[in-house]
């Protein structure tokens, strides 16, 4: 069925043929009789990495498969997304070890984008193994152990490699289903990165800054960061009865697309002079459900209208620790002092990582948004200047424009990564408007 179609940052808007996954005989059809395909699961990635003329709807292929109780691993169809783990394992006494600030993402995307959160690993560091479809049709069963060279160019690998069917995850026990929080707020960036490098005991951190403040003030944040919460950390009688219960909460609505004027630089100003100062200072605690915590944007349904019809883009680099306590300021500087402004802005540090080609690795990562201008790509590629100047890179599921150079450049394993997914699928069946951007088929780039 041809239908317009966009991935969250309602940018581009393309028209495609999807078809919806139901069995593997059926993929394995659609595989050899259409030229190129990209899977998609809920359309979380912002830019246009699940974008193709043919796109293989993989929620319709969402079944649990198994589960070892003695371990904690869940065996899942690509199309079971993390609410959907969560609302039957929390329930259990068992949750997942990393999961990004939507819980509105399917485990095939997950894997593909191996996403991150507020911990310092990323998903994939938790995948088990998992059953992939090459464009060969054969389907391969890889692991660590097994077919070790397609699953790690798999994990992260923008679903360039293959189809993937069903995933092993591991989880992790809790005794409740709250958060241990506390919420920091700091005068600047010195204070907020001296915090992320104390973090003792804490297994979660991520900061909001305000990223339009200037000279002494740049860098004004506000740091949350928890842990799980056992049983003798609830107070509340209801909580302490029902500890693994979920809470339901209320949702908001976006109805519809903001006018293009409402998001500008006062406005942003506004918004983030009221939420710092919001805060109160000093260190604050609270027992939060894990929704309030982790999840707090997808309280709002279509909360990406807000940056109206033309759309928005989240710019997240990466930054080696060897270069963040540099480049950082200079970012920040350059970002506020560009005026297009952004209503969010995370910092987080990353822990040591050793990936093939996802975005993790140890140092500082931040992600902001901006509605989608005729300035804003100008200003993006002269920020994508600086970042390789300190050694960084971009996050290809929340990108849309970035250049070749910038992603060959920042990805020290791309050329390698391009060459085996060539010989893995010759013919180029698994192409996304991203890779054809960034020309990951285009042997000039990588021979």
């Amino acid at each position: 069925m041809r239908e317009k179609i966009s991935d969250w940052g309602n940018y581009p808007v393309v028209q495609a043929d999807v078809q919806h996954l139901r069995s593997p005989d059926q993929l394995s059809a659609m595989i050899s009789q259409t030229p190129e395909m990209i899977a998609r699961g809920l359309g979380r990635c912002y830019g246009d990495s699940a974008l193709s003329s043919t796109i293989i709807n993989t929620r319709t292929y969402g079944h649990f498969i198994s589960f070892d109780e003695q371990r904690g691993i869940v065996r899942c169809q690509a199309g079971v997304s993390l609410e959907d783990i969560l609302t039957v394992f929390v329930p259990r006494g068992w949750f997942l070890p990393v999961t990004p600030g939507t819980k509105f993402v399917t485990v095939g995307g997950a894997i593909a984008s191996d996403v991150h959160g507020k911990s310092s690993g990323s998903f994939c560091d938790y995948v088990v193994s998992m059953c992939v479809m090459k464009a060969n049709g054969e389907i391969v069963e890889c692991s660590a152990a097994e077919e070790s060279e397609f699953f790690e160019t798999t994990r992260g690998g923008m679903g360039l490699t293959g189809i993937i069917l069903e995933a092993a995850i591991q989880l992790i026990p809790v005794e409740t289903a709250y958060i241990k929080e506390e919420t920091v707020r700091c005068k600047d960036l010195d204070e907020l990165m001296a915090l992320f490098d104390n973090m003792g005991k804490w297994t979660y951190s991520v900061a909001w800054i305000d990223c339009v403040a200037r000279g002494s003030k740049m860098g004004r944040s506000v740091m949350m960061r928890g842990e799980h919460a056992v049983q003798s950390d609830l107070c509340d009688t209801r909580h302490q009865r029902h500890p693994l219960e979920i809470k339901q909460m209320p949702k908001l609505n976006v109805p519809m697309m903001f006018p293009g004027f409402a998001l500008n630089n006062w406005s942003v100003q506004a918004f983030n002079f009221a939420y710092y100062h919001h805060t109160p200072s000093g260190i604050h605690e609270h027992i939060v459900d894990y929704d309030t915590f982790f999840y707090p944007l997808d309280f709002v349904n279509n909360w990406n209208r807000i940056y109206g019809r033309r759309g928005f883009t989240q710019y997240q680099f990466l930054l080696p620790m060897s270069t963040s306590y540099e480049g950082l300021p200079v970012l920040l500087e350059k970002i506020s002092a560009c005026g297009l402004g952004s209503f969010l802005a995370v910092l987080k540090k990353f822990g040591k990582h050793n990936t093939f080609i996802s975005f993790p690795y140890e140092g500082y990562f931040l992600a902001l948004d901006f509605p989608v201008t005729k300035r804003c790509f100008a200003v993006l590629d002269e920020l994508d200047k600086l970042v390789l100047k300190y050694g960084g890179r971009l996050y290809m599921a929340k990108d849309v424009r970035m250049k070749p150079e910038m992603f060959f450049k920042g990805y020290e394993n791309a050329k390698i990564f391009c060459q085996r997914i060539q010989t893995w699928d010759p013919e180029g069946t698994f192409r996304s408007l991203q890779s054809k951007r960034l020309g990951m088929h285009d042997e000039r780039n990588f021979k």
